[in-house]
Order: structure tokens, then sequence, then C-alpha cells
């Protein structure tokens, strides 16, 4: 919201101050400042000239030798291309040295041999436009028809002296979208009488009855519509302060009629529209639900198909617009427009935010309504825009407000408590100096009770009474205090233990990403997950940026694939990432989906990257959560994963993930030209089956006993399974075991393998005996053989 400090100064008198000043004291009390523009700030040295003759070029064509009179000693000389100059036309001239709203520097120099000591300036060269100075044209010299002297600094006389404030206003405040709800904060922020003016309509044109039948059918969408009649309209441009204003508000001047309507929009924060009453069939409005198919083309020349949950204004037989949002192309107002229809009407928020966003159009007008504008504020608001007709003689208005009012906008109650108001801020105001405060906003009082007026929708409880004593009292000026109480912040068992596999991934080397949880139907396709697969079935967005965004992820490896693909893309030699992703699981219809977390890790490249470097971070993985009695298992039906190099992780009967490479056809789906590996875990089921406590294991104080046992057994017996029976037929005394060879060859029957595995053996309580020690190894044999397994000899 840009605010006009011109403007402003009708409603409040402030002292001289700086914008920073007046920025920074409005901030702090709450409304937010983004910046500010002084008009003309840049232009340097640009002031009134006359042209007091005009020469052709002795050397060009389409080039004049002109002697201008700029208030100085002795006339200057200036060549110029302009074709729409005359002896005595007063013009904006930049002298010598001087400087441009563009930036630009104005030097004497020589044009085609003859000196020129100046510019005679365009609309554009000031930051003009037509719209400014509609007498003007945009192509030639800016030719004045305003009150000057010669000498006189141009922004002086075109109005090029107002300063624009930026503001940020929150959704909360839809009364300081306006030009006098900035002025109510103004003047409570600088503590100044604010000079509100009630609009005076004349009228006495005639009765209004019987032209106009307004009706409500949506009372629900409409709870208030109301319109006066102006004929004898006569459409043109508006008086020069009129643009000004709106130009400083970013609001482009056009004529009268628009313009007016612009103006009190600004004004009072209440949207208006003025229909051509010809355009209006039967002279009937019906403010209703569009009919399912209906079409309307607004003033953009934009067609629009509407249904039934949108509302329109409609005369007998069509809409003639789009309620809150933009008139109908055929009822805007035109050079021959003789009679017009102003609208002011209150729509609910809601509505209109909907409409505007299904039909792809959002204007001054539904940024306002969609925050909830004040019903209350209609009327004023109309009767303004009649009396600013009547100042700016373009039209007559006629007697009487043709007007449907189903609202009952009622100002609200809440309680002053003093005593909690004070507790709550640790202030010690007394109850009269909290009224003074809450009577700056216009606020009433009924004994122990604050009448919150309309226009503001924000306040609602004690707390925000509280709020707007605070930030009028100067919240610099509330003492600082401890935070009381016991209450300490810690991390909770889950958030350690995700730190914790956060940490062992970064430190394993692998770099940490996030992605968004919405994909694509296709990426499972990409994939490779079976069409009768649960994991198709993922939750769809309602309102979705677009298709690749559109479904809930029911897995995150697609979206870990997807970056190792732009890593790919973009030539990086390796990619080792990691990210602790969310899965969405759809339940039943309209619940909830259930979310799961997963640890999903993705690799390329890098120096002896394969199959066991990826099985050992996991390994490592497991060694920090304190997570062991877990088992690992070949298999090859897992989509997107190579049938030959994954692995399932499990824990009981629960399957923690799977790890291996990822399948050749789906790293080509994604481009990647060399070997993929991927990890997925179910991260809530590592934390059921972590050990919440590590162990402590003392130094050992009695010697150990290794043997070496090299074992000859099926090609398809895993290594894992014979490791734990190994451990299960050992038990206590074994210390470890190690793989340290595999073998198959010439030596070894076909179909078989040779297992070498180092075991240490170790007792806590004493040194074992080779009694002992034999024993162990017999059983463990024994176990093996029941496996059909053999020592190798």
């Amino acid at each position: 919201m840009n605010l006009s400090m011109k403007w402003l100064s009708e409603f409040v008198t402030l002292d001289p101050m700086s914008p920073r000043e007046f920025a920074e004291a409005m901030t702090m009390s709450g409304s937010k400042v983004e910046g500010w523009e002084i008009e003309g700030e840049k232009l340097d040295k640009v002031v009134v000239g006359q042209v007091l003759s005009i020469e052709k070029h002795p050397d060009a064509d389409k080039l004049v030798v002109c002697q201008v009179d700029a208030g100085g000693e002795a006339p200057i000389q200036i060549v110029t291309g302009a074709s729409n100059l005359t002896a005595g036309d007063k013009v904006p001239v930049a002298l010598d040295g001087s400087t441009l709203v563009n930036g630009t520097k104005i030097k004497k120099g020589k044009l085609r041999g003859v000196e020129s000591c100046g510019m005679m300036c365009s609309l554009g060269e000031l930051g003009l436009t037509a719209h400014d100075f509609p007498y003007a044209i945009e192509d030639g010299i800016f030719v004045l028809q305003e009150e000057c002297e010669l000498g006189q600094d141009i922004r002086s006389v075109i109005g090029l002296n107002d300063t624009g404030v930026e503001f940020e206003i929150t959704s909360n405040r839809p009364d300081c979208f306006s030009v006098i709800g900035l002025a109510r904060e103004a003047a409570a922020t600088f503590d100044k009488e604010l000079k509100l003016h009630t609009p005076v309509v004349k009228a006495g044109h005639g009765d209004c009855a019987g032209l106009l039948d307004v009706k409500i059918e949506a009372p629900d969408l409409c709870p208030i519509y109301s319109a006066r009649i102006v004929k004898n309209v006569r459409v043109k441009p508006s008086p020069r302060w009129l643009r000004e204003r709106l130009r400083v508000m970013g609001v482009r001047p056009i004529n009268n009629i628009v313009d007016i309507t612009n103006y009190v929009m600004l004004e009072y924060g209440q949207p208006m529209h003025a229909f051509d009453l010809r355009s209006i069939d039967e002279g009937k409005i019906r403010v209703r639900r569009a009919k399912n198919g209906e079409k309307i083309t607004t003033l953009d020349g934009t067609n629009h198909v509407l249904t039934d949950n949108q509302l329109v204004i409609a005369d007998a037989g069509k809409p003639v617009a789009i309620a809150g949002v933009m008139g109908g192309e055929y009822s805007g107002i035109v050079d021959d427009t003789t009679t017009i229809v102003f609208e002011s009407a209150n729509f609910l928020g809601s509505s209109v935010r909907i409409t505007a966003r299904d039909q792809g159009m959002r204007t001054d007008a539904s940024s306002r309504y969609e925050k909830g504008l004040d019903p209350n504020n209609c009327i004023p608001a109309l009767n303004r825009a009649c009396e600013l007709v009547e100042l700016l003689d373009a039209g007559d208005v006629m007697d009487g407000i043709i007007m449907d009012d189903h609202s009952k906008a009622l100002p609200r109650k809440i309680p002053l408590e003093a005593d909690w108001i004070n507790r709550f801020l640790d202030l010690s105001l007394s109850g009269e100096e909290m009224r003074t405060i809450l009577s700056k906003l216009g606020c009433q009082f009924d004994g122990d009770l604050v009448i919150v007026p309309t226009y503001r929708p924000d306040l609602v409880h004690k707390a925000d009474i509280a709020e707007e004593i605070a930030r009028f009292y100067g919240y610099n000026k509330i003492p600082s205090t401890s935070i009381r109480g016991g209450a300490q912040g810690k991390y909770s068992a889950r958030q350690k233990f995700d730190q914790t596999i956060s940490r062992t991934m970064l430190a394993a080397g692998l770099s940490e990403i996030m992605t968004y949880s919405f994909v694509s139907p296709k990426v499972y396709d990409k994939i490779l997950v079976p069409a009768d697969s649960p994991l198709r079935k993922s939750v769809v967005i309602s309102n979705p940026l677009g298709e690749d965004t559109s479904i809930m992820r029911t897995t995150a490896l697609p979206s870990m694939l997807e970056i190792l693909q732009r890593n790919y893309n973009n030539r990086n030699a390796s990619a080792h990432l990691f990210e602790i992703a969310r899965e969405y699981i759809p339940t039943a219809e309209n619940e909830l989906p259930v979310e799961k977390n997963k640890l999903i890790c993705g690799f390329y490249g890098g120096d002896g990257l394969d199959f066991f470097t990826v099985k050992g971070i996991v390994e490592a993985l497991f060694d920090q959560i304190s997570l062991y009695n877990w088992d690992i298992e070949a298999v090859r039906d897992q989509f997107a994963f190579h049938p030959g190099q994954c692995a399932k992780l499990s824990a009981g009967d629960d399957v923690l993930g799977y790890f291996g490479q990822i399948h050749p056809k789906v790293a080509e789906n994604y481009g990647i030209d060399e070997r993929v590996y991927a990890v997925t875990l179910d991260v809530d089921l590592l934390f059921t089956h972590a050990s919440p406590e590590k162990q402590y294991h003392p130094l050992p104080k009695f010697p150990a006993v290794t043997r070496d046992l090299a074992l000859l057994c099926e090609e398809s017996i895993p290594v894992l399974t014979l490791e734990k029976t190994i451990q299960s037929a050992c038990g206590q005394i074994l210390e470890s075991i190690k793989l340290f060879d595999v073998y198959q060859g010439k030596q070894i029957a076909a179909g078989q393998k040779s297992v070498a595995f180092n075991i240490t053996l170790r007792s806590a309580d004493s040194t074992l005996g080779e009694e002992q020690v034999n024993a162990a190894m017999k059983r463990i044999m024994k176990a093996l053989e029941k496996m059909d397994v053999k020592l190798r000899t």
C-alpha cells in the first residue's frame, strides 16, 4: 500500500520531519514501512524556460536551433529535433550540468557543429506520461500550460514534489488499505488530531426511484449492496490535484469517472464500480450465484466461464460483473455515457478470494475484499464518490440511495481489564491511560467495556486490546524481563536419534539434501514400480502447482534419484547424498495419510564405490544407533534395484529396508550413465529396534585365544548364516569373528566355496584353557556339519 504524504496531510497535520523519521515511528507503532520515494528527487537543475526564437539548423534538415530564456542573465541556445515548438512556448529546460529522472547527465556540447547548452524535456524525460498531463503529447517537447515563472524549478510547477511511502499491510488489517486507515494510525502514533470529513451530497436532480431495482439473492455472500445514480455525465480528464494523488499511490489516471472510483477506493478502502445504466437490462440488478457455464467478458477483454459457487452482479438476463473482482466489458464508462450507476457493496472475503483464484485474475478490488471489509463503510464511500462528482462537475447526482441491506455489523464489546493487561504486558498503566490510547484508535466505552469499531475485525480478545495499548505506549518502553518458570528446552529421544543418523551419514562423507514431498505420477514408472503395487495409490493434491507436483510421494527414492541426476548433468564427478525424508501412505477416504520417515541415501562415482562400500556405511550406522540383532538377506525381486546386487535388512519380523545397486534401466531413465547405489531404511523401525542405552564393556583382564577356520560349503549358503551359526554354537566366550577370505577355483569343487574366518575367544573371568577352547571348536563344527559344512583340508 502506497501513501501520498500530501494526501495524508489532509487528515493529519504532522510536525516537519524527514521520511526516515516518519517511517521509523510508524514502523515502531506497528505499521511497517518498506520504503519511500521522493518524487523528482533525481531531477536537478531542470527549470521553466520560454522559447524566444526558432531557426533551422544550417547543416541538418531535422534539427532546429532555439534561443531559450531560462530565467538567467542571458538566453541560452539549445538544438533540438522536436517539431511541436513555436516561439513563446514555455517548456522544461535541463540546463548544463543537470540530471534527469533516469540519472542522465546533461552537458553543454555541439550538435552537427552548432553549440547546444542544454535540453528541452519531454514527458518521459521527467518520469511522466500523457495520463498525468492529458493536454501534452508523448513524442514531443512538453509544452507547459501551467501557471509558472521563468527559471522556476520544474518540480514545483508540475506537482512532482510529493513523497510516496510504501507500507506492508498484514491481512488482518483491511482498514489500513486506505488513506483514512493509515491516517488514523499516524494520528495515534504522533498524538495528533484526526480530521475526518463527512461527505455532503447536494443532489437535487430528480428522484432515482423507479430507475433501478436492486435485490440480493445470495445474502450469505453479499450482506449489502447500495447504489446511486448520476445523470448528464460529463466524461473528461480529472483535475491535476487528483491525478497527482493517484500517481503517487501507484494508480494510473484515466478519466474523471474512473478516477473517482479509484480515488474513493484508496481513500476509504472501499472498492467501487461504475456501470453505464444503458447496459443494465430492464434496470434490474441481481446479486446472485452464477449459473454453471455462464460466460462473461470482463473489462480487460478476457472471456470467463463461471461456476455456481461464484458470485456475479447480473441484470435481468446476463452477468455484468464478477462480484468483487472486475466489471464486465459492456458495462464500462465510455465517451458517450450519459447516466451511470455508482455501486458500493460488501462481499464475503473467502468467496471473492476463491473466485479470483479460479478465474486467474487478482485486482486491487479483490485484494481488498478478500481480507474482509466493513459493511458500514459502503454508504460513506458511496456518498464520497457522489460528492466528488459534484466537486469535479462530472455529472448531476440524483436524490436517493437504492439499497438492499442484510448486514448486521454491530460493534464488538470487549472487557477492559486493566489489571490483567498490566500483568500481561508487565506495565503499570492506569485505566484512564489505557482509555486514552484506545480512544485515539476510534474505540468508545460503555463502562468497563471497550466498544470496538466495525472497521477493526482484528480486535476480538482482551489480548488484542493489550496489543493495541502496547504498540502505542511504545514497545521500546516496555521493560525487559527474564523468562519466568523453570522449564528448560531439550531434545526428545527421537530428536537425538535423528541427529545421530544425520551425524553418522555426514561422518561417512555424505551430504544432506532436502526435497519436496510432492512428485509427479510418472516417477513410479521411472523406478519400475509394479502396476499392481499399493505404492501407486497416492494422496492427490487438490490445487497442485502442476502435474509434476500433483501427488504426495509414497516412496522418496525418485526424489533422491532426481537430485543425483541433476548433479550428474552438472558434471559433478561424484555425489554421495542422504535425506531423512517423509513418505505419505494413503488410508481410508477423507482421512489423513500415514506419514513414514525414511532414510534415503544415493551414491554414484568416487573411488572404490561398490556394493560393499554401501554395506559398510549401513553397518556403521547400525553400530552408532546400537542396533545389534539384525539380519541381511539377498533379494532379487525388489523394484528399482539390481536383481543380483540387492539386500534386505530386517530385525525379527520387521523389514528395516533395502540397499544395493539401482537397476540399470532405472539409472537409464534418469540419464545416469554409471552405477548408482541407494539405501532406503525405515527410521521409525530403526528407532524401535535400536538400544536406547550404550553398553559399557571394561578392558579385558585375561588373554585371548585365536583360531582360523577354513570351511567348505555350498555356494548358495550366505556367509552371514555361517557367522550366526558359529556365534550361536560358541557361546559367550566368542569375542569376535571376522571373515578374511572367500575362494572359488580349481581346488574347490564346482558349486562350492571356501570361506575362512578368524575367531577370537576370551573369557571375562579367567584364562581360557585348552579344553575350553577345544570344546568350543567342537560345538562349532558340530553345528556346521548339520548344514553340510566341512573343514577345508
